[in-house]
């Protein structure tokens, strides 16, 4: 083989492996989410399949996750395409979250998380409120950091249609 010919193969490997390793890089993410609900029920993200998903980070404490609760569960009972699971991030007894719960009725389940041990598909809340919209096919569509109104989740499910 003369010196050119090798060159020129190296350099078509190197854009393939190249663009291959973008692409994969670029592939959106499909996080798994498995939590047993305060009711004793459980939720399973990959059983949503098909519905737009909010999965919404929030704690007792937190003052725009209780004003958001309500938007988001009217957003939710009033689609049939939409879906919620809402995530106490608190270490906290689940007797003050069941209390909570009743005083702060909405049309979703609800869940805690461990803080001490993070969900493995979900990045570590920064701030709360933090909400993730997943997709019909399952992965993240958009992320909100901060109250989130059913007009924000309208417009972000329009964009990706």
């Amino acid at each position: 083989m003369n010196r050119f010919f090798s060159l020129r193969l190296l350099a078509a490997l190197a854009l393939v492996v190249g663009a291959a390793s973008v692409a994969h890089a670029e592939a959106p993410k499909t996080p798994s989410l498995k939590v047993t609900t305060l009711d004793g029920g459980s939720f399973d993200l990959a059983q949503q399949r098909g519905k737009w998903v909010v999965v919404n980070f929030w704690a007792t404490w937190c003052t725009p996750c209780i004003q958001e609760m309500p938007d988001i569960s009217a957003f939710v009972a009033g689609r049939k395409d939409v879906t919620a699971i809402g995530l106490a991030w608190e270490d906290t007894e689940k007797t003050e979250l069941d209390a909570f719960a009743k005083e702060h009725p909405v049309k979703y389940p609800l869940a805690q998380v461990d803080v001490y041990k993070p969900l493995d598909d979900f990045e570590t809340p920064r701030g709360l409120p933090t909400t993730y919209l997943i997709a019909p096919d399952g992965t993240i569509a958009k992320k909100f950091v901060g109250p989130v109104t059913g007009d924000d989740l309208a417009k972000a499910i329009a964009a990706k249609k």
